[in-house]
């Protein structure tokens, strides 16, 4: 098959780059969310590297995943999210044409996705270069990092590992070989509670938090890979009623956050002043921000098993324990303001391998028990999955209690 893909890509590059193929189920059945590609582990092609010999020398083309995934739920499906960083170790540039994920417990692998020519290119994070697309390979040297989400459906298997391919101007480059369940899925109950909430900016390609690698401690981390920010919003989608430049003209200031479960607090911060909300007059920080202070006012959990539960972006003032101290599930910690590196008002929330809210690296968690709006109006009861795609919720804190 590899053969049969290399002459068509030498015959026709331009229809190579902008083709597409899927192996998602052909059935009804949930929509995935944004820039998630379905597939199907039981409907997967023999893979672009299955009967070819590898190239002499290899393409150099270094690729690495550095955190391997975790499987969860969510609407109907599961998902995996995970990065792939693309390193050029060569002067020249490179084409990369088409990226395969390939269930690798099977013999030979088959390919359960594939994303080509704009498929690939729109995932592409270049780091040093401005863009990656069909006129603009990965230049010499240079490094791209590849967004991926996908989604099973919840009837097949997913598979243990997955392994990687990637068609290079005609030839293949070999990936690494992952698993797919990498920690234990925390269970938790949510960090605030009530109706009209959006569970925003979680993993998309136009999420500031799913694009927002930063270098702290020496090395890059994705710390927010899964961040939520939650915050209230009106019958129109609007955040405030009133003055713009007012941090209490917002639904969501000032309401209560909650511990997410037992918990030991390893650190809590207050005293930090609300930023005035970001208006069309512009926007400044009310005190410069550094790597101490971007979190604003803020709380960090330790949950047990090397996980933390991070609180941003507090109000002042409104913090109620000390480092030290042991919470129980669903106990008042504080309130959502607009300090440290906040537009508007809302709570930043994400669980992560260390303590740090930017040197550290995001992971999946669950929400017990919550009711999000479906796209016909009606409202659906979720239990045990993290919610994707900025939905509309519903949330209790005991979820033991019934909705309202």
């Amino acid at each position: 098959m590899l053969i049969e893909r290399i002459r068509f890509c030498a015959a026709s590059i331009s229809l190579a780059l902008i083709s597409t193929y899927s192996f998602a189920a052909t059935s009804p059945g949930p929509i995935p969310a944004k820039d998630c590609a379905l597939t199907s582990p039981t409907q997967g092609s023999d893979s672009m590297g299955a009967s070819a010999k590898p190239p002499f020398p290899p393409v150099q083309l270094d690729i690495s995943v550095p955190l391997e995934p975790t499987i969860f739920p969510s609407g109907g499906l599961r998902y995996l999210v995970y990065e792939l960083h693309f390193q050029n170790y060569t002067d020249e540039s490179l084409a990369l044409q088409e990226l395969e994920i390939v269930d690798a417990s099977r013999t030979p692998g088959k390919a359960i996705a594939a994303f080509t020519g704009s498929q690939l290119h729109e995932r592409l994070l270049p780091i040093g270069s401005d863009k990656i697309d069909e006129d603009h390979p990965l230049e010499g040297g240079k490094r791209a990092v590849a967004l991926i989400c996908i989604a099973f459906d919840a009837a097949g298997n997913v598979p243990e590992t997955l392994s990687h391919r990637v068609l290079v101007g005609g030839s293949v480059a070999e990936g690494p070989t992952i698993g797919t369940r990498h920690t234990e899925l925390k269970v938790l109950a949510p960090p605030v509670t009530g109706t009209s909430w959006v569970a925003d900016n979680g993993p998309s390609l136009t999420s500031h938090h799913r694009t927002g690698l930063f270098v702290a401690g020496g090395r890059a981390h994705l710390s927010r890979r899964y961040a939520i920010d939650w915050k209230q919003e009106g019958e129109q989608g609007e955040i405030y009623s009133g003055d713009a430049r007012d941090v209490r003209s917002y639904y969501s200031y000032g309401e209560k956050v909650f511990a997410v479960a037992d918990a030991v607090v390893i650190s809590a911060k207050d005293g930090l002043p609300d930023n005035t909300p970001r208006t069309a007059a512009g926007f400044n920080t009310a005190v410069p921000i550094t790597m101490e202070n971007v979190a604003g006012n803020a709380i960090v959990l330790d949950l047990g098993d090397g996980q933390f539960a991070y609180y941003a972006h507090l109000k002042p003032g409104s913090v109620r324990v000390k480092t030290g101290d042991r919470v129980k599930r669903g106990e008042w910690l504080g309130q959502i303001g607009n300090s440290g590196d906040a537009r508007w008002p809302h709570l930043h929330f994400q669980v992560t391998i260390g303590p740090d809210i930017l040197a550290s690296e995001g992971l999946p968690f669950l929400i017990d028990r919550y009711r999000t709006k479906e796209e016909n109006g009606t409202w659906t009861t979720r239990t045990r999955e993290y919610p994707m795609g900025d939905i509309a919720v519903e949330l209790e804190v005991d979820s033991a209690a019934p909705f309202k």
